[in-house]
């Protein structure tokens, strides 16, 4: 199973807890990290959510997804108070083209799976290797019958950045990404994610993906993805 969609899926069970407790309105959460313990097997899964770090204005949650009783992602974020800079905001990247501008992408043509098969790829140019900018949306709920925030249905796209900026082929090469980790300066909105990837590959087998985060009204933060680069097997 891809990650990407279970990363949304643990800020949907996030958004679940807060909503159930008194006081967490003026809460938002500005990083969230996720370490991905091993293969993610397609099935159902159990996410256990409880606040390591209480707090009215600063509080720490960690997350816990189990599938089949082994757990497979702990993540972890930062919830911060939300309160009115827009005198002081300033120093983000320049907004994108918008996604009704520029033209689809068959990613599958790189990647097989249903989930990249599902999502909608316009990338601003053509994919050069370790380069891309390209927006993402998805036409499918992120849980069938429930409404989601729009952080969840953003987060629920991310992890596709190490996929559309190969540096190598995915045929010769595996770069497989051990963690996604979100700063946030700002609340998405809007069904579009914005990626503006660069995938960096060292010499001693790792490699990091680091993105500027967008919706269709500008920057919203960064992600980095630290990468496991090996040769593929032969036989």
């Amino acid at each position: 199973m891809h990650f990407s969609p279970l990363g949304g899926l643990v800020v949907h069970a996030v958004d679940r807890y807060l909503a159930g407790r008194p006081g967490a309105e003026g809460l938002a959460i500005a990083r969230i990290s996720f370490d991905i313990l091993g293969r993610l097997a397609l099935d159902e899964c159990e996410i256990t959510v409880e606040s390591v770090r209480p707090g009215r204005t600063i509080e720490l949650l960690e997350a816990v997804v189990v599938i089949a009783g082994r757990p497979v992602v702990r993540a972890r974020a930062w919830l911060l108070a939300s309160a009115d800079t827009e005198a002081v905001a300033g120093g983000a990247a320049e907004v994108l083209t918008p996604p009704e501008e520029v033209a689809a992408w068959d990613m599958a043509s790189v990647w097989p799976g249903g989930y990249i098969a599902s999502i909608d790829v316009r990338p601003l140019a053509p994919p050069r290797p370790g380069r891309t900018t390209a927006w993402i949306a998805s036409p499918l709920e992120l849980v069938a019958g429930e409404p989601s925030s729009a952080l969840a249905s953003f987060v629920a796209l991310v992890d596709t950045a190490n996929g559309i900026a190969v540096r190598e082929s995915p045929t010769e090469w595996m770069f497989p990404n051990v963690d996604l980790t979100l700063h946030l300066h700002r609340q998405p909105r809007g069904r579009w994610t914005g990626l503006d990837t660069t995938v960096t590959f060292g010499p001693a087998g790792h490699g990091v993906t680091s993105t500027v985060l967008h919706d269709v009204h500008g920057p919203v933060g960064h992600a980095q993805q630290i990468l496991t680069v090996r040769p593929q097997r032969r036989g």
